[in-house]
């Protein structure tokens, strides 16, 4: 009997290990690539066969979400090891008749996210929110193994509100919210109240809040009090190579992993990390390698030798597998050419012919001396003139000199051209960069320049064209930005040689990001900052199709006062009527501007500076007359099923056309009703 179960065993645990070892490095062969514009690379995957276990993905309705759940996915990556998805917020809502105690209507926002143990809530990310007035809320993980406590920790904030005014937009540091950074290994989206009495506060706060939230994407707002309790927020998670139970004592790492021949890691030519977060393990292609490192033969050679700004070689450059060559040709010599230049080994009749040479190259330079000493006194005036001194204690701008930027400034390189002056693309520092240069009539107000550039260059959104740093050695000075590659928005609606299709989705999310660029500089930086000439041109498209709002704040270095100009800067086809009539500039004047750019993203029609503008007459004269609007829009996106969509853009743009400035809506609100009907077209 023995004899005959002995190779039966055999069989079956032979048949186990090849299993596990097919689990372990599957291969992305005929799984699919990605899902809703989202990448899945292994080992996260869609279908049998095509993800290891706990990082399974299913697509449904378009878009990537965890398996087993209805969580969204928006975004998934091997290095760093991260994954952004949306998760629900926890909540509780008091009763009106009681509001001492909420009967069972809350929701603590957990989630089957984690039933496999894969991930942890980013502590470098993430931060906890709690919203409410006299609240105390607080998130909790899982417990420890043989712990008595039902959590491993809790961590949470209290906020506080004396009435309904409260709380402001933009701050949560206590009163109606409050946050706290969280600790490292939190494993779930779970959250607790305790309940506080709310009799004198149930008409503008009848609820608590809390969630977890990538710091880098919410702003609070009062209107947040009443906050929808389906709503999700963006979360980052960490992943790793984990075992189900591992927040007990059966730890997962690379040490043990390599012991017990469950290492991940597929690829040759990669190797085994301990997670950062967490217990577990990641895998990291080698040095001179780049991939997937938990794919069979997914770790590739790179090509340093096509790189050189990475890779920088002075001689002659070989690629190798894993790192590549450098070597100086024959004749040449250098210490190291890959830090310095190879220079020429020249015999003795050269070297004498050299330095004679170069004795008749010293008594030139001698002739030229006064005029270069002249030139560069020049320099030093106009860099103190232009507020060199203080612009150099600045961290946050780079001053770059006449020298770095003159071979950019060449009429092969012009690229733009307009009433500020010239535009250029070249590369400096190794990135791609357009440089402005005023011309002779644009006179920037010279005292207020360095702090106006110090604050502009301190802003950072991604709908925002960021302003790299200066040249202030030359009168009008020159400013560097970095380089948007697809051109302006003007360009892409009206070129006739440009053939990129612009969907109905494409431009709704144009607008909707374009507005929330203009919305972060209105209302939520310390130092409000105007447009004055928002249009399709000032609005650049990245390769992507993400909107860049250029010239910000280029109102306020050109305006004689902060807010008046005595000349009217700007293109009268988008301007403010209030604005051209009292020469006042308002966030109200960008709104009306915005409004314009609406018409002419739906319309596809350019909008023109006369006695009426065509553009905006047509679609008032549309809403006096309880008219359709159908022949205004653009044939290419105006389908049945769109015709209600449009027609809601064209109220909202109409609503920021209001010749009463007060009556328009403010950014803000233009950004979140932008981004409800974005959702309600792709829920």
């Amino acid at each position: 009997m023995l004899r005959l179960w002995t190779p039966l065993m055999l069989l079956l645990l032979f048949g186990a290990a090849a299993a596990a070892t097919a689990a372990t490095t599957a291969t992305t062969r005929g799984c699919q690539p990605s899902c809703g514009g989202v990448d899945i690379p292994y080992p996260f995957g869609i279908g049998a066969g095509c993800f290891r276990k706990g990082f399974e993905i299913e697509c449904i309705n378009g878009g990537p979400v965890l398996a087993g759940t209805s969580l969204r996915v928006l975004k998934l990556s091997l290095d760093p090891d991260e994954s952004q998805v949306m998760l629900p917020i926890g909540w509780e809502c008091y009763n009106a008749s009681d509001p001492i105690d909420t009967y069972n209507n809350w929701d603590y926002g957990e989630t089957t996210m984690n039933n496999d143990g894969v991930y942890r809530i980013s502590n470098t990310h993430n931060m906890l929110v709690v919203i409410g007035c006299n609240t105390m809320g607080y998130a909790a993980s899982k417990p420890t193994k043989g712990s008595n406590y039902k959590y491993a920790y809790e961590t949470g904030c209290i906020s506080f509100c004396n009435n309904s005014a409260s709380a402001q937009d933009g701050l949560c540091d206590g009163v109606g919210c409050c946050h706290v950074n969280i600790p490292p290994g939190l494993t779930d989206n779970y959250f607790n109240f305790h309940e506080y009495d709310h009799s004198a506060m149930m008409d503008y706060s009848p609820c608590d809040y809390a969630f977890l939230v990538d710091r880098n994407n919410y702003t609070f707002q009062r209107s947040d009090l009443k906050m929808n309790t389906n709503r999700t927020m963006p979360v980052w998670l960490d992943w790793a190579i984990r075992v189900n139970d591992s927040i007990s004592d059966d730890i997962l790492s690379c040490k043990q992993a390599a012991k017990t021949g469950q290492d991940a890691c597929a690829s040759a030519h990669s190797g085994c990390v301990n997670s950062t977060n967490g217990p577990g393990y990641n895998c990291k292609c080698s040095k001179g390698y780049e991939g997937n490192a938990y794919v069979v033969d997914g770790c590739t050679n790179i090509d340093e030798c096509a790189d050189p700004a990475k890779y920088p070689c002075y001689g002659v450059c070989k690629d190798t597998q894993g790192w590549y060559g450098c070597e100086c040709p024959a004749g040449y010599r250098s210490h190291d050419p890959r830090t310095e230049p190879c220079t020429q080994q020249f015999p003795l009749a050269a070297q004498i012919s050299i330095g004679a040479t170069g004795g008749i190259l010293v008594l030139a330079f001698l002739a030229f001396f006064f005029v270069l000493r002249k030139e560069k006194q020049k320099a030093r005036d106009f860099y103190r003139k232009n507020g060199g001194l203080t612009l150099e204690k600045a961290r946050t701008i780079k001053i770059y000199t006449r020298d770095n930027l003159k071979p950019i400034l060449k009429s092969s390189n012009l690229i733009g051209k307009g009433g500020f002056g010239e535009v250029y693309k070249g590369v400096v520092d190794g990135a791609t960069v357009a440089v402005k240069k005023p011309n002779g009539r644009s006179v920037l107000e010279k005292e207020q320049f360095p702090n106006e550039v110090i604050i502009l260059s301190q802003v950072s959104h991604k709908n925002i064209v960021r302003l790299l740093g200066c040249c202030l050695e030359v009168d009008n000075p020159m400013l560097v930005y970095e380089f948007i590659p697809k051109g302006s928005l003007e360009d892409n609606l009206h070129s006739a040689d440009n053939e990129e299709i612009l969907d109905l989705d494409v431009r709704l999310s144009i607008l909707e990001e374009s507005a929330q660029g203009l919305a972060y500089m209105h209302s939520q930086i310390h130092n409000k900052i105007l447009h004055g000439d928002v249009k399709p041109a000032n609005i650049l498209l990245d390769e992507n199709f993400s909107p860049k709002i250029a010239d910000f704040g280029i109102s306020r270095l050109l305006a004689k006062g902060k807010y008046h100009t005595a000349n009217i800067i700007g293109d009268m086809s988008y301007m403010d009527p209030v604005y051209l009539q009292s020469g006042r500039l308002t966030d109200k004047s960008d709104v009306y501007s915005f409004g314009v750019v609406i018409l002419e993203l739906i319309s596809r029609k350019s909008a023109t500076h006369s006695e009426n503008n065509s553009l905006v007459r047509s679609f008032l004269e549309c809403q006096q007359k309880g008219k359709s609007m159908t022949e205004l829009f653009d044939k290419e996106i105006a389908t049945t099923g769109d015709l209600g969509f449009l027609n809601k853009l064209a109220e909202i743009a109409l609503e920021c056309l209001n010749l009463d400035a007060d009556q328009r809506p403010s950014m803000t609100d233009v950004a979140g009703r932008l981004l409800m009907l974005h959702r309600s077209r792709n829920p």
